[in-house]
């Protein structure tokens, strides 16, 4: 969100290795990060015009790397199209999710950041892409810091009111703000105020994101007063939660001051801070 707004209105194909010799056998070699998306990748250079010339014995000629038929690195495939969002984190044990909408704002989310570090945690940051672009800064900052920096838009819209064009331009612009800042496309995204709709899920996929809801709202944008919002997340914590709060789109004070209590008491109860992972 690029201004405060009052509580209603807020928020291939394969390539085929060439059979050189009688004895040669090409393959395929898809290569995936475990955290962050894969890029494309330029196959190895191609070999010259010498290259083309007699091949050596075929003793020494099979010991030869393939350099002129190397396999591209593959981008990583898209994520089924869903039907919902993904409302918590399966398998993770005793882990909890925070995740944190509408920024990145200089004025609250450098303490928030500073208030994860302290704690050695990761959180998930949700940006809308206007906002994002005038704080690239911050998305640095959140990638260094092993932060997942999701889709949420770029001006904090009622999904369901746009058509498909004005949807995708929403998601695509933001994630081209996000890829041109960190190098890498966002793996997940988020609908402003949870409204989603087929197409914001159709589109999402084919830009290679996950959709993302939460089990725990802090109701912080309400500003109930920093103990209440501690209060929900204490109550509402349990293995797998995903917990939403906000470091944009109003006074998010209460929002700092409630993270710097609710944290450390999350974290002497057994509680494992992360992200997930795709």
């Amino acid at each position: 969100m690029k201004k405060d707004q009052p509580l209603h209105g807020r928020r291939s194909m394969f390539r085929i290795a060439a059979c050189l010799g009688a004895a040669a056998v090409g393959g395929l070699l898809v290569s995936e990060r475990a955290e962050t998306p894969g890029r494309t990748r330029t196959a190895g250079p191609v070999a010259g015009p010498s290259a083309a010339a007699a091949p050596p014995k075929a003793t020494s000629y099979r010991l030869r790397p393939m350099t002129a038929f190397a396999p591209p690195v593959l981008r990583r495939a898209k994520p089924p199209v869903r039907r919902r969002p993904l409302l918590e984190v399966p398998d993770a044990g005793r882990a909890m999710v925070l995740t944190f909408d509408d920024g990145p704002d200089p004025r609250y989310t450098p303490d928030i950041l500073a208030v994860l570090r302290e704690h050695e945690v990761r959180a998930m940051f949700f940006v809308c892409g206007e906002m994002a672009t005038d704080n690239r800064d911050l998305l640095r900052e959140m990638a260094a810091d092993g932060h997942v920096v999701g889709n949420h838009t770029w001006s904090h819209p009622l999904i369901p009111t746009l058509p498909p064009s004005r949807i995708r331009d929403q998601l695509g612009r933001t994630s081209e703000v996000i890829e041109k800042t960190l190098g890498e496309a966002p793996l997940w995204y988020r609908a402003p105020y949870g409204a989603w709709n087929r197409h914001s899920f159709e589109i999402g996929a084919d830009l290679g994101m996950e959709p993302l809801g939460w089990t725990v709202d802090t109701l912080d944008w309400m500003r109930p007063g920093t103990s209440s919002i501690v209060r929900r997340v204490l109550r509402g914590a349990a293995p797998g939660v995903i917990v939403l709060s906000h470091d944009a789109g109003g006074n998010r004070s209460q929002s700092v001051s409630a993270l710097r209590r609710y944290l450390p008491e999350l974290l002497e109860d057994g509680y494992r801070i992360t992200v997930p992972r795709r």
